[in-house]
């Protein structure tokens, strides 16, 4: 990590205890003490092993894309993956670090930037749209709930769909209209020349033009290879279900046994929606108060309320961020091309 990197992660966990302190205002710390050590424990390990399993799972979506290339891409290396990307992810506004920062975490084991990038959208491809998918199902079912709760900032979940769904869209028209999206996007990028030098112009269209071909490349080998597509879009929609979870059984862990899985669950895939609309990374602020909203009429009381989202948050984003500080520690093995498999 650059030390750039570790001021911002200093400066998130500051953030993050600050609005935890905040959250806990209004309520006696020792009231909080005791709600949390009459949680139910069981359940809370639940709760954490959705976590652990949605990063393990991530894993395993990393090995089947590059195992499917390279010889001896260990799980070693694809589980730190996931984990250099959560922690990249919560220390940048928007995310936008994670993308990056796999890309690296690959290079550094052997595979090539071109065939790593190629992967990294490919899986990117596939974990967007699930979430397309997951979130059509949360509109229907618990829309109506949040609309109630947050009002005006319930449009906002309508505006994350709308931006995710874009970013599908253009990556759709990479897939299956190369040349056409090469043309729109050289007419988006048209009055960005009348303001930047031309060296770096030509840099960047450069740049954007390179990603473009090596992502149609990997589509056109990919798409021959529906097996493994449906096996990994199959094993995305499960690690997402085991990540929207966990606010349900942190809810059974603090005694709310009559809780609704469905809708618990459909809220918890809006809450994320909204998160992706903060620039601050994590959604620091907006996050909290997005969980605080909408759970506020299933959890009664205000110091068990604050308790969920205390616990919510630290396995979410806090516990992937310390998954991505032991990864950066761990020592990546190398791997070889397989270069008799077909490329086409």
């Amino acid at each position: 990590m650059s030390r750039r990197n570790k001021w911002v992660l200093a400066l998130m966990l500051l953030l993050g205890i600050g609005i935890m302190i905040f959250s806990m205002r209004d309520i006696k710390f020792s009231i909080l003490v005791d709600d949390f050590v009459h949680i139910n424990f069981w359940w809370f390990g639940v709760a954490v092993l959705c976590m652990l399993v949605y990063l393990a799972l991530e894993g395993v979506i990393v090995k089947v894309f590059i195992s499917d290339r390279i010889e001896g891409f260990t799980f070693k290396d694809a589980i730190r993956i996931p984990m250099v990307e959560q922690l990249f992810n919560g220390i940048t506004p928007f995310s936008s670090g994670g993308q990056p920062a796999q890309l690296i975490a690959l290079m550094q084991t052997g595979v090539d930037a071109g065939k790593a990038s190629s992967v990294l959208l490919m899986k990117f491809v596939v974990y967007q749209s699930m979430i397309v998918i997951n979130f059509l199902f949360a509109l229907v079912v618990g829309f109506h709930s949040i609309q109630d709760k947050l009002h005006a900032l319930a449009w906002l979940v309508v505006f994350g769909f709308t931006i995710h769904l874009a970013v599908i869209i253009g990556l759709l028209m990479v897939m299956f209209w190369h040349a056409f999206t090469k043309k729109m996007v050289k007419v988006v990028l048209t009055p960005m020349r009348w303001v930047m030098k031309a060296e770096r112009f030509s840099r960047m269209e450069d740049n954007i033009n390179g990603k473009i071909d090596s992502f149609y490349a990997e589509s056109v080998r990919i798409s021959g290879q529906w097996k493994l597509m449906l096996r990994v879009f199959g094993i995305t929609f499960i690690q997402l279900m085991f990540y929207y979870l966990i606010p349900y059984f942190i809810m059974l862990a603090l005694g709310y046994t009559t809780a609704n899985i469905v809708m618990v669950t459909s809220l918890h895939i809006l809450i994320v929606m909204v998160i992706s609309l903060f620039p601050i990374p994590g959604g620091s602020g907006g996050a909290e108060y997005s969980f605080e909203m909408i759970f506020r009429s299933y959890i009664s009381s205000n110091s068990k309320l604050v308790l969920a989202m205390i616990l919510w948050r630290l396995l979410t984003y806090y516990l992937g961020m310390l998954a991505g500080l032991v990864a950066m520690v761990m020592r990546p093995d190398k791997v070889t091309e397989k270069d008799n498999l077909p490329n086409d």
